[in-house]
């Protein structure tokens, strides 16, 4: 779930063309160091996990630590990113599917759309049935798609190598060849890399030994996931030119499939991120739903949420409000013009909001273990300083981002979590109310 959750394949296919046009043939390093940082978020995760194992993750934590209200908007960012990411990966799925079997509507908007909605209600479909079913469905595919990137990855070492479009060099590797702007720029698009891991608590209540299981499943998952992104931002610039990659932009595993094996590996390769991509659509509905849940059984939010299905037992009325909210958030990105405009805004506006909530999960962490400061040099490095500048560094990013978005992104990002000011005074005022 956590490898999943990140999907490798999707967010290579997204993300690969815009890290390389802001940082160049220095994006191997801003994949490595912004891993590196995101290891401090990782190991936040995982302590907190180990003290209160609970599907609400960030939203309880940071209740916990520094009161329901920041907890609430914590949570909140969560839902609303997810609810984005409904657009921004739902959208790749339908290109997909059109491009192996209807190539010439894939920059139609309004058929995207369609067969996007149509893979939304399969998922949807699943996660209703149970954990069970899912965990069965997120496997096959994850072990789909790893043989396909496994067979592209050693065929393009390789082959590759022999004539490269850019010629390899240790320094790609180096974050010292960073201007302070570069770096803070290139590293809202790698955080997006690797968003998606921490589904593997939200599902911690569902999960054997809950205290445990979960934190090391997101802990191999990351060691898993900074090798294989950094492996394949190197196979990129070994194989693809600088005018090749923005060519095929959002269709980067493919060129490279079909560069080393011809155009039918090119159709194989899609195959690989349209599994990707529905896993991890999965994961996202699995967060969003936890989290909602888990809110509502604490009365942050209507506990019409928290209703578990009789037979099933998933929430299922969380469950049909995002189907509901990724029709609706479909339907009103087919106005915009064009496929890779609905892709930028809805990326730029996510990273905000991931630096948000983990960069508040880091810093509950370092506050919740604080007294662990005068410990043994590895329990404080991991339980408070590293998680700590994780958070810091996240929040600074996300500051930083603000005067680069257009107004389109600013008002999803931001406006998306400052909106989270209705449903907790409506609420609010409803307890009041019973209480009185």
């Amino acid at each position: 779930m956590g490898v999943a959750g990140t999907a490798p394949a999707y967010s290579i296919e997204i993300t690969t063309s815009t890290i390389i046009a802001t940082a160049g043939v220095f994006s191997p390093a801003s994949i490595l160091t912004c891993g590196l940082i995101m290891f401090g978020i990782t190991f936040a995760f995982i302590n907190l996990n180990k003290a209160i194992a609970s599907a609400g993750t960030s939203y309880a934590w940071v209740s916990l630590v520094f009161g329901k209200t920041l907890g609430f908007f914590a949570g909140w960012a969560l839902l609303v990113l997810c609810c984005v990411f409904m657009v921004s990966a739902m959208i790749p799925v339908a290109n997909a599917t059109l491009l192996i079997f209807k190539p010439e509507l894939m920059n139609n908007v309004h058929f995207v759309t369609i067969i996007a909605a149509l893979w939304l209600t399969v998922i949807s479909a699943v996660i209703v049935r149970g954990i069970k079913l899912t965990s069965y469905v997120q496997v096959f595919m994850t072990i789909i798609e790893g043989i396909i990137l496994l067979a592209i990855i050693v065929m393009s070492f390789i082959v590759f190598p022999r004539a490269p479009e850019h010629a390899f060099s240790w320094s790609w590797f180096s974050p010292f060849n960073f201007s302070p702007r570069l770096f803070a720029n290139g590293a809202l698009v790698a955080i997006f890399f690797y968003y998606g891991w921490d589904v593997t608590m939200n599902l911690s209540e569902e999960t054997k030994d809950p205290n445990r299981t979960p934190g090391r499943a997101a802990f191999w998952a990351m060691i898993f996931l900074m090798a294989f992104f950094v492996i394949f931002i190197v196979i990129t610039l070994l194989g693809l030119s600088d005018a090749e990659i923005r060519h095929y932009n959002t269709n980067v595993i493919f060129a490279i499939a079909e560069k080393l094996f011809g155009a039918t590996w090119g159709y194989i390769a899609i195959i690989a991120v349209l599994l990707s991509t529905v896993g991890t659509v999965e994961t996202q509905m699995l967060q969003f739903t936890r989290t909602l849940f888990a809110k509502a059984r604490d009365a942050a939010i209507h506990p019409r949420y928290s209703k578990l299905h009789p037979k099933w037992r998933t929430p299922y009325i969380a469950i049909f409000f995002i189907w509901i909210a990724g029709l609706m958030l479909l339907i009103a990105s087919s106005f915009l013009p064009t496929i890779n405009v609905i892709l930028r805004d809805s990326i730029t506006a996510i990273g905000f909001q991931i630096c948000f909530y983990l960069g508040l999960t880091g810093l509950a962490c370092a506050w919740y273990y604080r007294t662990m400061i005068a410990s043994g040099t590895w329990s404080s490095l991991t339980h408070v300083i590293w998680p700590a500048l994780s958070g810091l560094f996240l929040f600074f990013i996300a500051l930083y981002s603000i005067p680069t978005f257009d107004l389109t992104t600013n008002i999803v990002g931001i406006g998306g979590i400052a909106i989270g000011v209705v449903p907790l005074l409506l609420n609010r005022k409803d307890i009041w109310r019973a209480q009185a």
